[in-house]
């Protein structure tokens, strides 16, 4: 992929495919993330979820919930909506006090470890959900968007939203690459995908 042309604070890509721009690139990353924790949640049974593989790490459970927590906090907050987590019954879903600040961010060791989620199926339908909600965002999203400062109302900071992207796929990469890391480990055959 190469930088083709700069105008405006936009940048566009070119790919096999021809010229992106770059909220389709940021979505193809937001799509990757999606597309690798569905298939890695796919069919996992509640307790393996909720299996932490030793003191001080999380479970897949509370990785997978991290990942849609935080992308719905932001990407709410980025179109200026209520997070899904507490208008389309998410919390109640997960079993979880309907407040948009728990998100896993700043737990402690705890109250990570006391995380107890739902089927793998409803993570897989909130992960859905914020995909929808990044697919929304993107295409309404400006060209100079990626410039703009956001202040979180749930947080109380400021970042840029290339800052809040960047983190957010950042994140979504970790943690996915943790999970399938667990899963396979967990798995008899010693592999997370088919």
């Amino acid at each position: 992929m190469a930088v083709t042309e700069r105008r405006r604070g936009t940048v566009a890509f070119m790919t096999g495919g021809g010229q992106h721009s770059w909220q389709d690139l940021v979505l193809a990353q937001f799509h990757r993330v999606h597309r690798d924790l569905s298939a890695a949640l796919d069919g996992a049974d509640r307790a393996l979820l909720d299996r932490r593989p030793a003191v001080g790490a999380n479970s897949v459970g509370w990785l997978a919930w991290r990942i849609a927590r935080g992308q719905d906090r932001n990407l709410s907050e980025l179109l200026k909506v209520p997070q899904l987590w507490l208008t389309a019954g998410w919390s109640e879903r997960f079993g979880r006090p309907a407040d948009a600040g728990d998100t896993g961010y700043g737990h402690s060791p705890a109250e990570a470890a006391a995380f107890r989620g739902p089927a793998a199926e409803v993570l897989s339908g909130y992960l859905s959900a914020t995909y929808r909600l990044a697919q929304r965002y993107l295409a309404r999203a400006p060209d100079d968007d990626l410039r703009r400062s956001s202040t979180s109302p749930t947080l109380g900071n400021t970042h840029t939203v290339a800052e809040r992207l960047t983190g957010l796929l950042a994140e979504g990469y970790a943690h996915a690459g943790q999970v399938a890391l667990l899963l396979a480990q967990a798995s008899p055959e010693g592999s997370a995908t088919p």
